[in-house]
Formats: C-alpha cells, sequence, structure tokens
C-alpha cells in the first residue's frame, strides 16, 4: 500500500526529539509500516508546512531528519507539479460549493494541495491511504484514515 503522509504525521515521524507518548507511537508506526513493505510517501505540501516552522525555530536537528527522510528511499518525496495545482482548484470549488469547505475563503489550503497531490498520481483508492488526523477535511477528496487506524 502507497500511505501519504499529512503534515502532522510527517511532523510527528522526523521529530528527533520523540519524548511524548504520540510521537514516539508515531515513530514506532512508520518504522513497522515501511517494515511491512508499505511505501510511506512525504506530499511536498506537507513538507512545506512543517519546513516552514522548522525554519522559523531555527531548528537545525529537525530540518535534518525531515531531509534525511525525505531520501531515506527513492521517490518517497512527492514534488508539486502544475496537475496536481489544477486538480487542487478544482476541489477546492467542488468542496466549497458543497458546503463543507476545508479552510478559510482566502487561506491557501494545504489540505486540498495535499489531496490535488495524490489525485495526480491517479491510485484506485483501494491501494493507497493518506495518514492523517485530519479525516473529516481529507476524506471529502481522498481515502484518508487515521494514522492510528492504518496497520502493517
Amino acid at each position: 500500500m502507497i500511505v501519504f503522509l499529512d503534515t502532522n504525521v510527517l511532523g510527528g515521524v522526523v521529530n528527533p526529539q520523540a519524548k511524548s507518548p504520540e510521537v514516539q507511537a508515531m515513530k514506532r508506526w512508520a518504522k513497522d509500516m515501511q517494515a511491512a513493505g508499505h511505501l510511506l510517501i512525504v506530499p511536498a505540501i506537507a513538507d512545506y508546512e512543517i519546513r516552514r516552522e522548522l525554519c522559523r525555530r531555527h531548528a537545525v536537528a529537525s530540518l535534518a531528519a525531515l531531509d534525511r527522510f525525505n531520501a531515506e528511499v527513492p521517490g518517497q518525496f512527492l514534488p508539486v507539479e502544475v496537475e496536481a495545482l489544477r486538480l487542487a482548484a478544482h476541489e477546492w470549488g467542488r468542496v466549497r460549493n458543497s458546503g463543507k469547505p476545508t479552510a478559510d475563503a482566502k487561506a491557501l489550503d494545504a489540505d486540498v494541495i495535499l489531496a490535488g497531490q495524490v489525485m495526480e498520481q491517479g491510485l484506485d483508492a483501494a491501494d493507497y491511504v493518506v495518514a492523517t488526523d485530519d479525516v473529516d477535511h481529507l476524506s471529502l477528496m481522498v481515502n484518508a484514515r487515521r494514522w492510528q487506524d492504518i496497520t502493517p
């Protein structure tokens, strides 16, 4: 299975401080998923959301951990392509018109961009999942589950 990591999950997986029980659980979960042969994918928009805060805090060790994780497996980092942004724009309009907006109208709305990156891959919903803590928003657009509910 291909597992796309949402920002909150990616942040826990690459956190070098890993002191809280939840972060430790995320790190174990990611290792178990990889050991079981699942491919963990880092959408560029999730990397951006984590990286901007790490840059603001000058968190050098955390930035290095993020870079190491992104480079760990060939193809693990998923750059943003124009088609993903176009799909995201379409989804943003569709979801907003359905009366279930995922962010303020003036917000960039990273969830929709992440969904566009996933949709661009052309995968069947049975072949992938987005690991998140924000199922409500992402599941309007893509196959998304709480990371704790995704088992190796």
